[in-house]
Protein backbone atom coordinates (compact mmCIF):
# COMPACT_ATOMS: atom_id res chain seq x y z
CA UNK A 1 0.00 0.00 0.00
CA UNK A 2 1.65 3.50 -0.81
CA UNK A 3 2.15 5.57 1.99
CA UNK A 4 -0.50 8.28 1.55
CA UNK A 5 2.01 11.08 3.86
CA UNK A 6 4.98 10.79 1.32
CA UNK A 7 5.23 14.23 -1.03
CA UNK A 8 3.82 14.25 -4.16
CA UNK A 9 7.17 14.82 -6.55
CA UNK A 10 7.24 15.30 -9.91
CA UNK A 11 10.12 13.72 -11.41
CA UNK A 12 13.02 13.81 -14.24
CA UNK A 13 11.37 11.50 -16.90
CA UNK A 14 14.68 10.17 -17.93
CA UNK A 15 16.33 8.81 -14.49
CA UNK A 16 13.41 9.87 -11.88
CA UNK A 17 15.99 12.27 -10.08
CA UNK A 18 13.34 15.09 -7.92
CA UNK A 19 13.04 17.88 -9.34
CA UNK A 20 9.67 19.63 -8.01
CA UNK A 21 6.98 19.49 -5.55
CA UNK A 22 3.40 19.09 -6.48
CA UNK A 23 3.05 22.47 -3.78
CA UNK A 24 5.05 24.47 -5.33
CA UNK A 25 2.69 24.24 -8.87
CA UNK A 26 1.97 27.80 -9.90
CA UNK A 27 -0.14 27.43 -13.04
CA UNK A 28 -0.73 24.01 -14.54
CA UNK A 29 -2.09 25.88 -17.64
CA UNK A 30 0.91 26.97 -19.75
CA UNK A 31 1.50 26.46 -23.04
CA UNK A 32 4.68 27.99 -24.90
CA UNK A 33 6.19 28.25 -28.00
CA UNK A 34 8.83 30.20 -28.63
CA UNK A 35 12.14 30.82 -31.38
CA UNK A 36 15.54 31.72 -29.87
CA UNK A 37 16.32 35.35 -30.19
CA UNK A 38 20.39 34.11 -30.90
CA UNK A 39 20.02 32.17 -34.14
CA UNK A 40 22.90 30.13 -33.11
CA UNK A 41 22.16 26.38 -32.47
CA UNK A 42 24.77 23.91 -31.42
CA UNK A 43 24.41 20.94 -33.52
CA UNK A 44 25.71 18.36 -30.70
CA UNK A 45 23.00 19.58 -28.03
CA UNK A 46 20.03 19.11 -30.84
CA UNK A 47 18.86 15.76 -29.47
CA UNK A 48 19.04 17.18 -25.62
CA UNK A 49 17.30 20.34 -27.13
CA UNK A 50 13.93 21.92 -25.29
CA UNK A 51 11.21 21.97 -27.77
CA UNK A 52 9.98 24.80 -29.07
CA UNK A 53 5.90 24.71 -28.24
CA UNK A 54 4.10 22.44 -25.87
CA UNK A 55 2.22 22.18 -22.41
CA UNK A 56 3.96 23.07 -19.32
CA UNK A 57 3.74 23.75 -16.02
CA UNK A 58 5.07 27.03 -13.89
CA UNK A 59 6.73 26.28 -10.62
CA UNK A 60 7.62 28.74 -7.89
CA UNK A 61 10.43 26.19 -6.76
CA UNK A 62 12.83 23.97 -8.46
CA UNK A 63 15.22 21.33 -6.95
CA UNK A 64 17.88 19.12 -7.94
CA UNK A 65 18.74 21.51 -11.59
CA UNK A 66 21.57 23.23 -12.86
CA UNK A 67 20.93 25.91 -14.71
CA UNK A 68 22.49 27.16 -18.52
CA UNK A 69 23.19 30.96 -19.63
CA UNK A 70 20.94 33.85 -19.68
CA UNK A 71 19.43 34.30 -23.27
CA UNK A 72 16.54 36.73 -24.57
CA UNK A 73 14.22 34.30 -25.65
CA UNK A 74 10.75 35.39 -27.51
CA UNK A 75 7.91 33.99 -25.86
CA UNK A 76 4.50 34.14 -26.48
CA UNK A 77 4.09 36.60 -24.08
CA UNK A 78 6.76 38.49 -25.40
CA UNK A 79 10.69 39.11 -24.94
CA UNK A 80 11.71 37.42 -21.49
CA UNK A 81 15.22 36.43 -20.46
CA UNK A 82 15.82 33.21 -19.20
CA UNK A 83 18.13 30.25 -18.23
CA UNK A 84 17.03 27.13 -19.45
CA UNK A 85 17.24 24.25 -16.74
CA UNK A 86 18.47 20.83 -16.72
CA UNK A 87 18.48 17.56 -14.87
CA UNK A 88 21.38 17.46 -12.57
CA UNK A 89 21.60 14.04 -12.40
CA UNK A 90 21.36 12.96 -16.14
CA UNK A 91 21.57 16.39 -18.02
CA UNK A 92 17.95 16.64 -19.82
CA UNK A 93 17.09 19.98 -20.64
CA UNK A 94 13.53 20.23 -18.63
CA UNK A 95 12.79 23.52 -19.30
CA UNK A 96 14.22 26.84 -18.31
CA UNK A 97 13.77 29.79 -15.44
CA UNK A 98 12.60 33.20 -16.05
CA UNK A 99 15.33 35.43 -14.77
CA UNK A 100 13.31 38.30 -16.37
CA UNK A 101 10.40 40.04 -17.90
CA UNK A 102 10.20 43.47 -19.62
CA UNK A 103 6.43 43.82 -19.71
CA UNK A 104 5.06 44.79 -16.61
CA UNK A 105 1.84 42.34 -16.48
CA UNK A 106 4.63 39.08 -16.60
CA UNK A 107 6.53 40.48 -14.07
CA UNK A 108 5.11 37.52 -11.87
CA UNK A 109 7.19 34.69 -13.70
CA UNK A 110 10.53 36.23 -12.56
CA UNK A 111 12.11 33.87 -10.28
CA UNK A 112 10.14 30.97 -11.26
CA UNK A 113 10.48 27.82 -13.16
CA UNK A 114 9.16 26.32 -16.43
CA UNK A 115 8.58 22.53 -16.81
CA UNK A 116 7.45 21.17 -20.18
CA UNK A 117 4.97 18.34 -19.36
CA UNK A 118 6.53 15.82 -21.36
CA UNK A 119 9.81 15.92 -19.65
CA UNK A 120 8.17 15.46 -16.29
CA UNK A 121 6.90 12.06 -14.38
CA UNK A 122 4.45 12.24 -11.25
CA UNK A 123 5.53 10.21 -8.14
CA UNK A 124 3.43 9.07 -5.73
CA UNK A 125 -0.09 10.43 -7.02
Amino acid sequence: MADVSAPRIYSCHNCRNHVARHEDIFSKNFQFLYESVSKKVDESVLSNALASHGRAFLFSHAMNIVEGPKENRNLITGLHVVADIFCKNCGMALGWKYEKAYEESQKYKEGKFILEKFKITKENF
